[in-house]
């Protein structure tokens, strides 16, 4: 059999890498010195092409190999995957979902624990001398008995909530409908008043242009100086600017992020402040998930080229 042509649009582990290379032909672009002009030269060859969630695959990527059929994800997200051109050439689209959503989970509810307790400045605090020469660490905030409101209650969503039900939270949760999956929880249509509800927000809401800055300078706000935003989603779903002004201007208390705009190169104003804890997109960043979403990746291409059905297609 012969092997169809991947355009590879970023590194995968080595445990990844030798079973794709073993079953298809891989064309490196992110090794390339020059990536267009890669592209062009390659191009006409692909028929699949292998991404992550953050790189995605635009128009140009895509218009520039004619004979292309399927774009694999490493990554529940699809935002950064031009979807229109994709339909418009009955390109097939698949990412990973389910895999990560527990792990993704865990980060956030943690999240949410190490910055409400401080545990990454008290841990300093016993490092540095500070406990011996100064005393007892500032007091904290405690996480139970407060109330969370979870901004898209999802596969993710969901199991963040079933999380901070064990803390005894007051749960409400925000999404296109009420879930007859959370009966026990309390549905807030807006995500306005879901905010003013709110001790902690989680966004755990796929990203899209109907969701872009969904959590605004006024939801922002409404979570007010005493509560924490915590983002696992995708960066688009806040602005992040009016963040930036709420956390510096003390209007809101603090924020827990994974995720943020041109990363890895961060606005250096986030450096500068104290009530925001910094995590490197890393939700889904355990040994086992990523093996299952590498997994995932090959099996999907593996299933297209075989005939059969997508095991977890987008489009």
């Amino acid at each position: 059999m012969i092997k169809p042509d991947i355009l590879q649009v970023g590194p995968y582990p080595d445990w990844d890498q030798i079973p794709l290379e073993e079953s298809f032909i891989m064309h490196k672009q992110f090794e390339a010195s020059d990536p267009k002009e890669y592209l062009n030269s390659v191009g006409k060859r692909i028929r699949g092409i292998a991404t992550r969630g953050e790189l995605g695959a635009d128009r140009a990527m895509i218009e520039a190999c004619p004979n292309l059929e399927v774009i694999s994800i490493y990554g529940v997200g699809f935002d950064a995957v031009d979807l229109d051109a994709c339909r418009e050439r009955g390109i097939r689209v698949t990412n990973t979902p389910d895999v990560l959503t527990n792990d993704v989970a865990d980060l956030g509810v943690a999240m949410m624990l190490a910055q409400s307790r401080g545990i990454l400045g008290a841990e300093t605090w016993v490092r540095d001398g500070s406990w011996q020469s100064k005393g007892l660490y500032p007091l904290k905030r405690r996480i139970w008995g407060r109330k969370a409101g979870v901004l898209g209650l999802g596969r993710i969503g969901y199991e963040v909530a079933k999380r901070l039900a064990g803390f005894d939270l007051d749960i409400a949760y925000s999404d296109i409908a009420a879930k007859d999956y959370a009966p026990d929880w309390t549905f807030i249509a807006d995500p306005m008043e879901l905010a003013q509800h709110s001790d902690f927000l989680f966004v755990t809401l796929a990203a899209s242009a109907k969701t872009r800055h969904i959590v605004n300078k006024q939801v922002i706000e409404a979570v007010g100086p005493e509560g924490m935003i915590i983002n696992i989603s995708r960066a688009s779903n806040i602005d992040e600017a009016a963040l930036l002004d709420a956390l510096e201007g003390g209007r809101l208390g603090s924020a827990a992020l994974d995720v943020f705009e041109g990363e890895p190169a961060l606005n250096p104003r986030f450096l500068d402040l104290n009530n925001v804890l910094l995590q490197p997109h890393h939700a889904s960043g355990t040994v086992e998930t990523r093996k299952a979403m590498g997994q995932l990746v090959r099996d999907n291409l593996s299933a297209h080229f075989a005939g059969k059905d997508l095991l977890t297609p987008v489009l």
